[in-house]
């Protein structure tokens, strides 16, 4: 039979839902309903295609912040088979370029804010044959006349699953960057193995405040939306005042909202949060780092459930995923295996482990990248005979729910006992006045490693380190309780809000070295 035909999403949607709202540009106050959408998004394809000499399998760079300009560069580059390059805009020029390098790219769309760093970027990179600028509001640009100008492109015909959709590079926070190959399969299964149990439908209207150029913006719950026909709506830049505002005004009618905790920290530290209604909200869904149960409890006080989950670029990104029904039943599992796609937890020697006994969490199936984009080594050390390891360390307990206890780079041994810190940052979130926790690994003399506890306070708090290590005390084991407990008015993070510990070990590494 061969791979599957790719089918054009919007031309569907054009057709059935036709003047039905389907994006909305918060920042501009664009909104586009699915004619509209798939009419720019045709024409755009058009643009690449005759003025551009974009073809299959070309990789076309985007380097903007979120709008609805994004969306339209991944469906076009879809409609002509092109490869959407998806670039992080807080690199550098010099990271950038080693990326672009990477991919050689043809070209570069990049948002008028970017365009002199884009400029920069094409100079070293001689494949870089354009630099497209928009604006991100419809104004007078490149993009905007290439759109006017071109009669609308139908979807190739030859394109099937296996094709190339997407290279997203990974953060590069434990060395240079690797670009995970997405597939259109990889991309069409996690709309489904995460539109259906989080409940996404033509009826769906959701948020999207995470950076689209990480699979956490773009595939939770973006593109499953729009795989559904619904409704999305996307935040320039997060703010916490005005989500609540958005998620509590009935105009909007939000029912979907996906972020990473420090969202969801965020917004609960806003004197809205008390006031803002969540009962339209059918999922909000949490994934991207451990996930504290005080949080999960704070928002269930106000009515809402948060589903959790995990996944990683690799993956597209679903993997296990945690019904909203059962949010408090299980606080922080990421429940259980969502329908397309299969899990192992092995030891050391690639072995099941038994329930209950902690492991490295192996992943199969559709939704798993066929490797990364020039580094077949990288792809063989991470992918056997089709199982991905994920580098994460999970357990499963018996009811067959998986709790992701740490990035398995993140573990520390003390003593010769193993150390997770989301273990330890949980207990310290039980303290009302920690705002942020981070638990890092230092070198000890004595034990090989111990704990160092990084702690945000609410403004005016007189919780001393005293304090801390007593509440510790506890609740942990001897072994796991921080050595040390600093405190900083904020702690480093990456675009998606990820905690960057490897900038924390470095810097209190150094300190104690100084000492």
């Amino acid at each position: 039979m061969g791979s599957v035909r790719v089918f054009d999403w919007l031309e569907h949607h054009a057709n059935f839902r036709g003047t039905e709202k389907a994006v909305c540009d918060l920042e501009s106050g664009r909104s586009y309903n699915w004619i509209e959408f798939n009419d720019r998004c045709s024409r755009l394809a058009g643009y690449l295609k005759h003025d551009l000499s974009i073809k299959k399998g070309d990789r076309v760079g985007v380097l903007m912040a979120n709008s609805t300009d994004f969306l339209e560069i991944q469906f076009a580059c879809n409609k002509v088979g092109a490869v959407f390059l998806p670039l992080n805009w807080r690199l550098t020029v010099p990271e950038l370029v080693f990326i672009a390098g990477d991919a050689a790219p043809e070209m570069l769309i990049c948002g008028s804010e970017f365009k002199e760093v884009a400029d920069a970027v094409a100079a070293e990179v001689t494949c870089v044959r354009h630099v497209i600028e928009a604006d991100g509001a419809g104004g007078k640009t490149a993009y905007e006349d290439g759109i006017s100008r071109n009669t609308p492109l139908p979807a190739i015909s030859d394109l099937t699953h296996d094709d190339l959709a997407a290279i997203m590079y990974t953060s590069g926070t434990t060395g240079l960057p690797k670009g995970a190959m997405i597939t259109h399969g990889m991309t069409f299964w996690n709309a489904i193995n995460l539109g259906m149990p989080h409940r996404i439908s033509p009826d769906t209207v959701h948020l999207s405040v995470l950076p689209l150029f990480h699979t956490g913006g773009l595939n939770c719950y973006t593109n499953p939306v729009i795989h559904a026909g619904g409704t999305v709506y996307i935040m320039r830049n997060f703010d916490p005042v005005e989500c609540l505002r958005i998620i509590g005004d009935p105009d909007y009618g939000l029912t979907h909202f996906f972020g990473v905790p420090a969202n969801y920290q965020f917004m609960a530290q806003q004197p809205e949060f008390q006031k803002t209604d969540f009962s339209r909200m059918k999922t909000a869904g949490i994934g991207g780092a451990p996930v504290p149960v005080p949080l999960l409890e704070t928002y269930h006080a106000r009515g809402l459930s948060i589903a959790q989950g995990f996944g990683m670029t690799e993956t597209s990104p679903t993997v296990l995923g945690l019904d909203t029904s059962e949010a408090m039943a299980k606080p922080g599992s990421t429940g259980k295996p969502v329908l397309h796609n299969e899990v192992r937890i092995v030891d050391e020697n690639g072995e099941d482990v038994v329930p209950g006994e902690m492991g490295e969490l192996w992943v199969r199936g559709p939704n798993i990248t066929p490797g990364y984009w020039n580094r077949p080594d990288a792809t063989a050390e991470t992918i056997t005979d089709g199982w991905l390891h994920t580098g994460d360390a999970c357990r499963m307990d018996e009811d067959g729910f998986y709790y992701i206890l740490d990035r398995t780079k993140d573990m520390y041994i003390s003593g010769g006992e193993n150390v997770y810190p989301a273990e330890v940052e949980n207990i310290l979130y039980q303290l009302d006045d920690v705002v942020e926790a981070a638990v890092i690994g230092l070198p000890d003399e004595k034990w090989g490693e111990t704990g160092c506890a990084v702690l945000v306070l609410k403004a005016g708090s007189s919780v001393t380190e005293s304090d801390v290590l007593a509440h510790c005390k506890l609740q942990l084991a001897s072994f796991k309780i921080p050595k040390n407990v600093t405190f900083v008015k904020a702690l480093p993070r990456n675009a998606t809000g990820k905690i960057l510990k490897r900038t924390l070990r470095e810097q209190f590494e150094k300190e104690t070295i100084l000492q």
